[in-house]
């Protein structure tokens, strides 16, 4: 059983999101928030699997909220959800960057969006393949006074490297020790490790790092490794990047 915690400062919303995972087999609506404190302070005393939370929501936004929650959090951490009206958003980028597991546009239809919380409940994280690299792409080279220094790689051992830049291009960890030709237990262990090292908390942020790193090169169709390693390409389908992410 998946337990949700919605949070939304439109009650047909919440009301809207708590009736469909009420009527779903498989999901628990452990409790609802209109404002990103009262997300916060449930988060700790619900301890819900999956949080569906606007990103802009008035007072405390949903990227600062989702920041307290998870710096809080005992593991294993919530995985949450931006809800949002505009894909190529930089408040959806910012989230990605600060560790969400994914987002979803509001008017997505009802199944996609259930099939995509149960993804996320079990531990894989949305890459949406067109539209969050057109996000990551846009947002990723546009420095700002406010925006973190890119985190440096130097930690990281060659091989570490590699994945990260190989997940920075979209590929699961099946695709992935193919392409290095080990297995996929030595895959998530480096990715493990690269994580641990930079400090993230979901693929789509390592995704987001490779991107500011400098390791995957925004606007090149061919996404060159930094060892030549080749890339596959984007088809624009969503579930075929939604992926394990640990």
């Amino acid at each position: 059983m998946t337990r949700l915690l919605i949070v939304d400062d439109q009650v047909l919303i919440r009301a809207g999101l708590a009736a469909l995972a009420t009527a779903a087999r498989g999901f628990e609506v452990a409790g609802q928030a209109a404002t990103g404190e009262e997300a916060v302070e449930l988060a700790a005393a619900l301890r819900p699997d999956v949080i569906l939370m606007d990103i802009r929501l008035p007072g405390m936004s949903g990227i600062t909220a989702m920041e307290h929650i998870l710096a809080q959090a005992a593991e294993p951490k919530p995985k949450i959800v931006m809800l949002t009206v505009f894909d190529l958003d930089e408040y959806v980028y910012a989230a990605l960057r600060a560790g969400a597991s994914g987002f979803l546009l509001k008017d997505t239809p009802p199944e996609r969006l259930l099939a995509a919380v149960s993804l996320i409940a079990d531990g894989e994280v949305l890459c949406a393949p067109s539209v969050t690299r057109r996000l990551i792409e846009t947002f990723a080279s546009q420095a700002t006074e406010s925006r973190q220094q890119p985190a440096s790689l130097t930690e990281l051992t060659a091989r570490e490297t590699d994945v990260l830049e190989l997940v920075g291009q979209g590929l699961t960890n099946e695709q992935i020790a193919q392409r290095l030709v080990v297995t996929v237990g030595t895959v998530k262990t480096h990715l493990n490790r690269v994580m641990t090292k930079l400090g993230l908390v979901s693929r789509a942020q390592a995704v987001v790092i490779a991107y500011e790193s400098g390791l995957i090169v925004p606007g090149d169709p061919a996404l060159p490794g930094t060892r030549a390693l080749t890339s596959s390409p984007d088809d624009g389908t969503v579930d075929r990047q939604c992926q394990r992410s640990r």
